[in-house]
């Protein structure tokens, strides 16, 4: 479900950042960034200044570091008079919302970014503004509302922005594949995930593998959510995404539930439950006398 990339590549520094930033190399992302903004402030007018500002707070955001921003991105929606300045720092602030799983402060300062982009013609602001409404949509499972939003981003991305409409494939993919639309949904995030792995945005190829394990558990395909479970858990752990360790955990210990191997299913649960609900002991037990795909929502 990330969005913040879609800020980062306007620019040559800018796309330098995003490139740094999907590898996982967020100290250069940072430097570029703040190398930017100071620039900027030397030479730059108002709105460009607050461009380079929303760029460098849209990064810090998605490894957040963000919070010491949301004054200043307000600050911008306040007073600018600029489409572009409030579209981008009310992106930011739905992002970071959603982020932290505050999803009507979030759908709210998406929507604001829908209406800028409205005003100033840009189907491609218009496409990251859908797609952060549909984010909120879906983490609240209300799946075939957030379809509709992925469908029109999807239709509204320009076709040459390729990482961009990979994120989109991933989320409208996942919508699929919940909604029992298996071949459709599978066939987008294979797409999404290759899209990722050719650009090097290792990090961003997260989402889309976590996906694809899950589609592979409602497809009826154990054994391959366990290996893409496997391989989406260690990616998930290079880059340091603790959410998406927490997904791979759930559904390598269901995928090893299904194929009856109940010590390993126990294994991936425990440690489930050892790193993330620590005083819920019973949770192992739990989670293996049912359904965890009727439990988790991966993009919530």
């Amino acid at each position: 479900m990330n969005n913040g990339q879609h800020i980062l590549h306007e620019d040559e520094s800018a796309a330098e950042a995003y490139e740094a930033l999907g590898a996982g190399r967020f100290a250069e992302a940072d430097l570029i960034l703040e190398q930017a903004l100071q620039q900027a402030r030397l030479t730059g007018q108002a709105h460009e200044i607050d461009r380079a500002l929303c760029r460098r707070a849209a990064a810090a955001i998605e490894v957040g570091k963000g919070d010491h921003f949301i004054k200043d991105l307000r600050e911008i929606l306040l007073r600018s008079s600029s489409h572009e300045s409030c579209y981008l720092a009310a992106s930011v602030l739905a992002r970071s919302y959603d982020i932290k799983s505050a999803y009507k402060k979030a759908l709210f300062y998406a929507r604001l970014a829908s209406g800028r982009a409205q005003l100033a013609g840009r189907n491609d602001w218009l496409a990251t503004s859908h797609n952060l409404i549909g984010n909120q949509l879906l983490a609240e499972s209300f799946f075939e509302e957030a379809c509709r939003e992925y469908e029109l981003a999807l239709r509204l991305a320009p076709s040459e922005a390729g990482t961009r409409r990979a994120i989109i494939k991933d989320n409208l993919g996942y919508c699929y594949v919940v909604q029992g639309r298996h071949t459709e949904g599978f066939r987008l995030l294979v797409e999404s995930y290759r899209t990722f792995r050719k650009a090097g945005a290792t990090r961003y190829s997260v989402g889309p593998s976590l996906s694809l394990a899950y589609a592979y558990l409602e497809m009826a395909c154990p054994e391959k959510a366990l290996r893409r479970g496997r391989s989406t858990l260690a990616l998930a752990e290079c880059v340091g995404d603790t959410h998406a360790v927490k997904n791979s955990l759930y559904i390598l210990g269901e995928a090893a539930n299904l194929l009856g191997d109940t010590r390993l299913a126990r294994s991936y649960f425990s440690r489930l439950q050892q790193d993330y609900y620590p005083g819920a002991g019973y949770l192992p037990d739990f989670l293996l006398a049912i359904d965890v795909r009727k439990l988790v929502n991966l993009k919530a």
